[in-house]
């Protein structure tokens, strides 16, 4: 199981960069890695989403499928979100927003496990390593989407 973490400060304020994380549905517009994600079920507070996502994964010129549940602190400004089904093995994690007084820090923690059968700890490197990749990738995209506006 690899363990990613990733961390970014983005030029713009909490409100908007906790926002257009939680604006999940917008993600394939501006990450290139996220084919599709389609919110399937939404607490009446917005606090609790169940999406189904379709990531590419360009050296395998294939995509991954999973469906998540996404827990949402408001107050806190984190998600906690978790695997319920799909390619993966084990996903989960947290995202984390801070205010640093004008810009916000937006920190990435992820556990993954894909277990492909007949493959060896070279292919799983791999994996941890496009996974580090993939979440380096999405904050860098949300640091762009604010910014740029």
């Amino acid at each position: 199981m690899a363990k990613v973490q990733s961390s970014i400060e983005i030029n713009g304020p909490l409100s908007e960069v906790y926002a257009l994380a939680k604006n999940i549905e917008a993600f394939p517009e501006f990450m290139l890695d996220v084919k599709s994600v389609k919110v399937v079920e939404r607490s009446d507070d917005g606090a609790r989403i169940i999406s189904e996502w379709v990531g590419i994964v360009k050296e395998f010129k294939s995509t991954i499928k999973w469906t998540e549940e996404d827990i949402w602190d408001d107050q806190a400004h984190t998600c906690v979100f978790s695997l319920v089904k799909g390619d993966y093995s084990k996903y989960a994690g947290l995202w984390k927003f801070t205010d640093l007084g004008g810009s916000t820090r937006f920190d990435s923690e992820i556990e993954v496990e894909y277990d492909v059968p007949l493959v060896g700890a070279l292919i799983k490197g791999l994996i941890a390593k496009k996974m580090k990749e993939n979440v380096d990738n999405m904050l860098s995209a949300v640091k762009r989407q604010i910014e740029q506006n």
